[in-house]
């Protein structure tokens, strides 16, 4: 049977969803940082997922990104600047790992991203749309219309801060709780949802073909 979500109406109606908070996010910048956090976000074996790229605003530009890579755990997030260059070795291998299962939405396009800029893959990757699709919704969700459908809160969202530059050398507080908890949401819907890991879609991701959140 077809399932429907709800209404951008309905969901500017709910209560806010509550993420993490900037004490809680970390953005590591020294090798040491680096392979701590590497080594963190392996060992929590499913994390959520996300990347953010400085947006183009010119036809035909193509963009640079991703600048900003995101991995939230239950309690925190870890974002990787990819100006960053002594952190490039840690974010390939959680990249590339299938062992470190990534969920988020829309990450067709991330992928694509991923692998114009540093030339891998993405291994592990659960796209809760394809999870929400098997329920019977046949349309693609975003992070917001999945919060508003399992949680029954509104997940805030800023365009100032999805356009914003995030190629630049320090991160805005505004961005950092952005970054955090796209990724920290889609990790929330996925536990709400209690499919057991066996049960996941998992899969690598090809370049082949982009979607939107």
């Amino acid at each position: 049977m077809k399932k429907f979500t709800p209404s951008k109406a309905e969901i500017a109606l709910l209560e806010t969803f509550v993420g993490l908070t900037l004490e809680h996010i970390h953005v590591p910048a020294s090798n040491a940082e680096f392979a701590s956090a590497t080594a963190e976000i392996m060992a929590a074996g499913i994390v959520g997922f996300d990347t953010e790229s400085r947006p183009t605003f010119v036809t035909g530009d193509v963009s640079e990104g991703p600048h900003v890579v995101q991995f939230a755990l239950h309690d925190k997030a870890y974002l990787f600047q990819l100006h960053q260059t002594e952190g490039h070795l840690f974010l390939l291998e959680l990249l590339q790992s299938a062992q470190l299962i990534k969920v988020g939405f829309g990450l067709k396009s991330d992928s694509k991203h991923v692998y114009a800029k540093l030339g891998v893959h993405l291994g592990g990757v659960v796209d809760l749309n394809t999870v929400f699709r098997s329920d019977g919704y046949h349309k693609d969700m975003g992070v917001r219309v999945a919060v508003g459908l399992v949680f029954k809160q509104r997940f805030a969202k800023s365009r100032k801060v999805t356009t914003s530059n995030w190629s630049q050398p320090q991160l805005t507080p505004q961005q950092m709780l952005y970054a955090a908890n796209d990724a920290y949401a889609a990790l929330k819907v996925l536990e709400a949802l209690g499919l057991p890991r066996e049960e996941l879609p998992i899969m690598g991701m090809s370049t082949r073909s982009s979607s939107n959140k």
